[in-house]
């Protein structure tokens, strides 16, 4: 009869409890943390970390239909100005969207403006 050697150590496969998954992600992507320290701690592949983490948005996105989500407007008001001043000819903020539209907030909008804009996107 030949000779067998068995190896011992962690198992080849592991099963990961949902609560462990979010407990490592929430550890791999708190402020400050760094993936590949916490893929060694738990001796595990930074792939799976990001692959967990795809599903997990996955998950909580849901679907995107127009049965889901009603579109609706934001509102807008229109200000009357004299002439802009030269701070006004950059843009602070410029957020590019989808499809090349892009939305651009001046230093000039106060705050409430900024916040509906910004919550307008949301």
């Amino acid at each position: 009869m030949g000779q067998m050697t068995v190896i011992s150590g962690p198992e080849r496969r592991r099963r990961w409890s949902e609560e462990d998954r979010l407990r490592i992600l929430s550890e791999a992507f708190a402020p400050g943390a760094c993936v590949a320290q916490v893929c060694r701690r738990h001796d595990i592949s930074s792939a799976l970390i990001y692959t967990w983490r795809n599903k997990l948005r996955e998950a909580h996105s849901g679907p995107t239909t127009a049965a889901s989500e009603e579109p609706h407007f934001a509102g807008v008001t229109m200000v009357e100005d004299a002439a802009p001043s030269r701070s006004d000819a950059v843009a602070a903020i410029v957020i590019d969207l989808t499809r090349g539209k892009r939305v651009s907030i001046f230093p000039s909008a106060s705050p409430a403006q900024v916040a509906a804009a910004l919550k307008a996107l949301r």
